[in-house]
């Protein structure tokens, strides 16, 4: 039995394309007693994992110099959102190898987008910020209609 099959997935909007070599900064919710906050953590992807429901990437980061590594699900309703700081140039899929090296060596090179990729890039940039700025522009224009109306009013009555 499949558990695709039992449990819907919803994907979650706030996360971009992703692939190893790409430095990140994802944001999750963490939750303490009766409170909740935002926990940041940045760093590089050395693995991409596309198993359906149980989706992960993994995030690497070297913190006075020792190397932490920190799994999220990418379904994982915890998970805020993701941003692409830069994509890295690599020629392997699990980048491993990271780990044996000091935080000055595993830095890779960025890798240049061409203007296809790129294009791509932005419209999924924009398709994010795209519902946020139509709450945020619709509350205005309610104002501005509101506010002319007693203007017009009072240069009536004189």
């Amino acid at each position: 039995m499949n558990i695709a099959s039992l449990v819907e997935v919803k994907p979650n909007p706030n996360i971009p394309a992703l692939t190893s070599g790409d430095t990140v900064r994802v944001s999750t919710k963490i939750v303490e007693g009766d409170k909740e906050r935002t926990q940041v953590f940045q760093g590089v992807i050395i693995r991409v994992r596309h198993r359906g429901p149980s989706s992960s990437f993994t995030v690497r980061r070297v913190s006075y110099g020792v190397g932490v590594e920190r799994t999220f699900l990418l379904n994982s309703p915890s998970l805020e959102r993701v941003e692409v700081l830069r994509r890295g140039k690599k020629r392997r899929a699990k980048l491993y190898y990271l780990r044996g090296l000091s935080a000055r060596n595993s830095r890779l090179k960025e890798r240049r987008l061409t203007a296809q990729e790129l294009e791509r890039e932005q419209e999924e940039a924009q398709k994010l910020k795209e519902p946020k700025e139509l709450d945020q522009e619709h509350e205005p224009e309610l104002e501005l209609k509101e506010e002319p109306k007693p203007k017009l009013e009072e240069e009536k009555k004189e």
